[in-house]
C-alpha cells in the first residue's frame, strides 16, 4: 500500500502509542502528539525524520491549530486523523461535579471536534483522507457509575456519524473505533479520574470494580493489524468494534430497545395525532 501520514493524539501510550508504532513499521510516516513533548520525543530518536513528535493539548483550539499545520506542513498533507486522547470519569450521576464533567467533555468530545475542525479545510482541498476516531463499547451502551463518560463517547459517536454523512462527497472517510476491555494503561490515574464518593453509592463504586477486576481483558498488541487493514480498506466501515467484547453486549442492548419501543408502539402512535404537513420557506 501507499505510504500514508498520520495524525494521532494521545500517542504517549496505550493504543495511541501502540498504533503510531505500528504505523511507522510498516513505513508510514506519522505526527505524534501527547501533552508532554517528552512522551513523544523518542519515536524520532527510533524511526528518524519519519515521526514528528509534536506537544498537543487538545483542549487547547489554539495550540490545535498550530500542530495541525505543523504536521501538514512538515509532510506535506494528512491522510489519517486518529483522534485517541481521552480519559474516563467515574462516579454517580449525583456524585459529579460540573467542572470534573465538563474536563471531561473538554477532551473527549471538544478536543476531538477541535482537532477535526483544524484538519478539514486541508482534507477537503487534497480531496481526501480518513478520520478515525477512537470511541469505546461505552459508546454504545450504558451503565451506571460511568455515565458521564459514556455521555462523552455518546455524543462523540453522534459527532462522527454526521460527519462522515457530511464529508464523503470530498473524498473524506470516517470510522469509529470501539474497543471493549485491553490491557492498556486506561485505568490509570491520567486515564481515569474518580469523582467525589458519596456513602449511598458505595456499594455500586464496589460493584463496578469487582466486576472490572474479573473482566477479561483484549491484548492490546493484537489490535494493531486490524487499525492497519481498516485504514488500507477502500470501503472502511463507519462503525468497527475492536475486540470480541461490544457485538454480543450491543445484540441485547439494542434487542432490549427494540422490544421496549415496540411494546409502547400502540401510545407512541396515538401521540402522533394526525399528521399536519407544514410549508417551510427555505
Amino acid at each position: 500500500m501507499a505510504q500514508k501520514i498520520w495524525f494521532i493524539t494521545g500517542a504517549s501510550r496505550g493504543f495511541g502509542r501502540l498504533w503510531a508504532e505500528a504505523a511507522l513499521a510498516c513505513g508510514d510516516k506519522v505526527a505524534v502528539t501527547a501533552r508532554s513533548i517528552a512522551d513523544v520525543e523518542d519515536f524520532a530518536e527510533r524511526f528518524g525524520d519519519r515521526a514528528l513528535p509534536i506537544a498537543l493539548d487538545v483542549t487547547n483550539r489554539t495550540q490545535v491549530g498550530l500542530a495541525v499545520a505543523r504536521a501538514h506542513t512538515h509532510f506535506g498533507r494528512l491522510d489519517i486523523l486518529l483522534n485517541n486522547a481521552g480519559y474516563a470519569l467515574v462516579g454517580a450521576i449525583e456524585e459529579g461535579e460540573e467542572a470534573d464533567v465538563r474536563a471531561e467533555f473538554d477532551t473527549n468530545y471538544f478536543g476531538t471536534l477541535a482537532v477535526i475542525q483544524a484538519a478539514l479545510p486541508l482534507l477537503r482541498e487534497q480531496g481526501s483522507g480518513h478520520i478515525l476516531g477512537v470511541s469505546s463499547v461505552a459508546g454504545v451502551i450504558a451503565h451506571g457509575m460511568i455515565g458521564f463518560y459514556h455521555a462523552s463517547k455518546w455524543a462523540f459517536e453522534a459527532l462522527h456519524e454526521a460527519l462522515a454523512d457530511e464529508v464523503k462527497a470530498f473524498g473524506i472517510k470516517v470510522t469509529i473505533l470501539e474497543p471493549g476491555a485491553y490491557a492498556t494503561s486506561f485505568s490509570s490515574p491520567t486515564s481515569l479520574r474518580m469523582a467525589k464518593g458519596l456513602d449511598a453509592y458505595a456499594p455500586h463504586r464496589a460493584q463496578l470494580f469487582a466486576a472490572g477486576a474479573q473482566m477479561p481483558m483484549g491484548d492490546p498488541h493484537a489490535t494493531a493489524d486490524a487499525i492497519l487493514k481498516i485504514v488500507d480498506a477502500a470501503d472502511p466501515p463507519l462503525r468497527f468494534f475492536v475486540g470480541t467484547e461490544g457485538l454480543p453486549l450491543v445484540r441485547a442492548a439494542f434487542a432490549a430497545r427494540l422490544a421496549t419501543w415496540e411494546a409502547w408502539e400502540e401510545l407512541s402512535t396515538a401521540a402522533q395525532g394526525v399528521s399536519i404537513t407544514r410549508e417551510v420557506e427555505v
